[in-house]
């Protein structure tokens, strides 16, 4: 069997989920949703011992450290800071606009995971790379979903060579998104690209490396004051026969029988189908399917419809998005840190590169494509 040899052939061993053989004490800035719903509950499995927690709402941050057995409370990241042992690990969870003053209140040298995204804005994550290159911060971005079980499932196969070359990479999401879940979102001139499909983007250049273009639309709901919540955004990686696309609406108000929530790989010698079940009915959640479908022959596109002699199975995997994935991407960074893997895959620098991509989204979509009318006009036409 004849295989290409591609970025994703060769995961980072970040990716293989291990955990680190002496995690290092957590100090968690921040007591919001995020961290009651996914980081607390994550670290509490993985046995993360938890030095303390920060929040401005301290009840908050003291019920979390009631629930979670955690004996350190601070009003303040500073007061954290200040309190914390020389080895803590900070866990960055706070909204973007609040990460500059938390990185710089941070001692030189810190280790630190930082939520996604990198700021509200490329300007702001290019801020943000300065200050952890300034302060030499040991700086990772927390874009989870490159650590769920299931991916850690899909990264071996295709790795393996299960499914031949890829050839097609898509995402469809079609659900309705609780976001009065999160109001301080609401309150951001960008919603969909910069907080949610920011993890399918990272996703994809975890797998394939960065593209060479991007091209994109996203708007709001004519309905809702906030800003954009359905997206369409194309890669493109010259040199490749590959279709790489997010499709995403949020704004499904049709019951669930109609909703989607997958991603699908398809490649020479077959496909990988996964459902994300977290996003039906969010934050309850769904269930996550993983399926394979193989061909021994490979598949040739023929004229006719006949279909290909191959049939899908289930692939196992324990756990999901929500809490393990953040299992993952802290423990990488621990792993790092006691040098048991050889890079950190989702350091600041890398990320970066990511935020460029969602900026670059962003500015396709203002340029608003190619007018039909030009087109016309240029092959000798009228319109």
């Amino acid at each position: 069997m004849t295989v290409i040899e591609r970025p994703e052939m060769h995961p980072a061993d970040a990716y293989t989920l291990a955990l680190p053989k002496s995690p290092r004490p957590i100090v968690l800035l921040g007591a919001g949703g995020i961290v009651k719903d996914a980081h607390l509950p994550a670290y509490s499995k993985a046995n993360f011992p938890l030095f303390g927690i920060a929040d401005i709402v301290v009840p908050r941050a003291q019920a979390l450290a009631e629930a979670y057995g955690i004996s350190h409370v601070f009003g303040s990241v500073g007061d954290a800071v200040a309190a914390a042992p020389a080895d803590a690990v900070y866990d960055l969870a706070l909204m973007p606009d609040q990460f500059p003053a938390a990185l710089e209140a941070l001692p030189d040298g810190a280790p630190v995971l930082i939520q996604k995204p990198l700021g509200n804005t490329l300007h702001d994550g290019l801020r943000l790379l300065e200050i952890c290159r300034r302060k030499r911060l040991v700086a990772a971005v927390n874009t989870q979903l490159r650590f769920a079980p299931y991916i850690a499932a899909v990264r071996r196969l295709i790795a393996d060579g299960e499914i031949g070359e890829l050839y097609d990479f898509e995402f469809r999401i079609n659900v309705m998104q609780p976001w009065y879940l999160f109001p301080e979102v609401l309150k951001l001139p960008r919603i969909e690209i910069n907080m949610h499909s920011v993890h399918y983007l990272d996703l994809v250049r975890s797998f394939l490396g960065d593209p060479d273009s991007v091209s994109a639309t996203t708007v709001k709901h004519p309905s809702k004051a906030y800003a954009n919540t359905r997206s369409d955004i194309i890669l493109r990686y010259r040199g490749r026969d590959l279709r790489v696309v997010i499709n995403t609406n949020h704004d499904h108000i049709f019951g669930p029988e109609q909703e989607q929530s997958f991603i699908k790989w398809e490649g020479t010698r077959g496909a990988i189908f996964l459902q994300l079940g977290l996003l039906l009915d969010y934050p309850t959640g769904g269930a996550d399917i993983l399926r394979i479908a193989r061909t021994d022959a490979g598949l040739t596109p023929g004229p006719s419809r006949k279909d290909p002699d191959v049939a899908w199975q289930d692939v196992p995997f324990e756990g999901s998005w929500f809490p393990d994935a953040f299992m993952g991407s802290m423990g990488a960074l621990q792993r790092y840190l006691e040098g048991s893997v050889p890079t950190l895959p989702t350091a600041v620098d890398d990320v970066i590169k990511t935020m460029a991509l969602v900026e670059a989204a962003y500015t396709s979509h203002d340029f608003e494509g190619i007018d039909p009318r030009l087109s016309l006009a240029a092959a000798g036409g009228q319109w």
